[in-house]
C-alpha cells in the first residue's frame, strides 16, 4: 500500500472529465435518446410508471430504461425482419425469437459491436421489462463470460495515482477518485451518496453508504480523506442548484452526478498519471487500503481466557530430538570419573 508521501513534483497535464466543470461551465449533455414510434414509446412510458415504484437503485432504473428503448427502436426498424403476424409484445414464441435475433444483432450487426457482457446485461433488462409486462422472461442462452481476477495498483502506479489526484484541479473529482481508494465504495455507492451520509466531526466520522441490495453499513472515514471532503463540501454551495439537491456530487448542471459521467473522471485522471491500464472505480476498490479500520478483521481469540499451564523445555523439542536425549551416550562422549 502506498504512503500519503505525494508530492507535487513537476507539473502534468491535466485531461478534462466529462462534466467535470465549475458552476459556470457547459458540459456534454450525454447523447440524445433513441428516438422511437408512437407505438413503442406509450411501452416505454408504461415500462418507466411501472418500474418508477419498485424499490431498484436510480442507476440500475435508468440502465434498464436505456436497454429496452434500444430494444424497442430495434424491433421497430427493418433489422428485425419478424415474420408477419407474430407480435413480440403479445406473442411468448415470438418474445423469444425476437430477443434471440436481437442478441445476435448486438454481438454481430450492431456498429459498434456489443460486448457479451453488454448483451448479458441487456438480457436481463429484457427480462424484467417482459416480466412486468406479463409475458415472463424470455428463454435466451447468456454467454459464460470469463472469471477474471480483479485488478489493483501495484505500488509505483498507486503513487503516481494519487499524485495524479492531488494535481487534479476539481475538488470533487479528487474526492471521488479518493472514496475507493481510501474507503472502498463502488462507483454507485459514491455517487448515491447525500451530504446528510457525511458524518464527521473534529477527529472522528463515517460514511452512512447505501450499497448493492439495499444494504446500509457506516465506513469510517480514513485521515486522508477528511482534507478532500472538507474542500469539496467547501466549494459545493457554489454550484449551481446546491441549496436544493441534496445528492454530494453534483454536475454542472444542479443535478446528481451519473455513475457514467463518474466514470469518465476516473479515465481521465488515469491517463493524466499516465498508466497504461484501463482505471475504473472498480481499481482503487480493489487496492482499497488493507489498514484502514473498517478492513481490520479481530484476531481470533480463546474461548477459555485461562493461560495455559507452562510446558517443559524438553517438550518444546521434536520427537527425535527426545528420543536421542533418552540415549545412553556414546563410550567416548560420557564424562570421565575420577577416582
Amino acid at each position: 500500500m502506498a504512503s500519503e508521501n505525494t508530492g507535487t513534483g513537476r507539473s502534468r497535464p491535466r485531461q478534462p472529465a466529462s462534466e467535470n466543470t465549475g458552476p459556470s461551465g457547459t458540459g456534454r449533455r450525454g447523447a440524445r435518446p433513441t428516438a422511437l414510434p408512437a407505438g413503442p414509446a406509450s411501452v416505454l412510458e408504461r415500462y418507466a410508471a411501472a418500474l418508477a415504484g419498485v424499490p431498484l437503485a436510480e442507476e440500475t432504473k435508468r440502465t434498464y430504461l436505456s436497454r429496452v428503448r434500444i430494444y424497442l427502436a430495434w424491433l421497430a426498424s427493418p433489422a428485425a425482419a419478424r415474420r408477419p403476424g407474430d407480435d413480440p409484445l403479445a406473442d411468448p414464441r415470438a418474445r423469444d425469437w425476437a430477443v434471440r435475433d436481437y442478441r445476435h444483432w448486438l454481438l454481430r450487426e450492431a456498429d459498434p459491436k456489443r460486448s457479451a457482457r453488454y448483451a448479458n446485461n441487456a438480457l436481463a433488462a429484457l427480462d424484467d421489462f417482459y416480466t412486468r409486462l406479463g409475458l415472463g422472461k424470455a428463454s435466451v442462452t447468456r454467454d459464460d463470460l470469463p472469471q477474471t481476477a480483479p485488478k489493483a495498483l501495484g505500488r509505483n502506479a498507486q503513487l503516481r495515482w494519487l499524485r495524479a489526484v492531488e494535481d487534479w484541479p476539481s475538488p470533487r473529482d479528487r474526492l471521488l477518485a479518493l472514496l475507493p481508494f481510501y474507503a472502498g465504495l463502488r462507483i454507485g455507492d459514491a455517487v448515491a451518496l447525500d451530504v446528510a451520509d457525511i458524518q464527521m466531526s473534529a477527529r472522528k466520522g463515517h460514511l452512512i453508504v447505501y450499497g448493492k441490495g439495499g444494504k446500509v453499513r457506516q465506513v469510517p472515514i480514513h485521515p486522508q480523506l477528511r482534507t478532500p471532503l472538507t474542500g469539496w463540501l467547501d466549494e459545493r454551495p457554489a454550484w449551481k442548484n446546491a441549496a436544493a439537491e441534496r445528492a454530494l456530487f453534483l454536475n454542472h448542471r444542479g443535478g446528481r452526478l451519473s455513475a457514467r459521467a463518474a466514470s469518465a473522471v476516473f479515465t481521465a485522471i488515469g491517463s493524466a498519471a499516465g498508466l497504461d491500464d484501463h482505471i475504473t472505480a472498480h481499481t482503487g476498490r480493489h487496492t482499497f487500503d488493507p489498514a484502514h479500520p473498517w478492513r481490520r478483521r479481530p484476531r481470533h481469540r480463546r474461548r477459555d481466557s485461562r493461560p495455559l499451564p507452562p510446558r517443559h523445555p524438553a517438550d518444546l523439542q521434536p520427537p527425535h530430538r527426545r528420543r536421542q536425549a533418552q540415549r545412553a551416550p556414546p563410550p567416548h562422549r560420557r564424562p570421565m570419573i575420577w577416582a
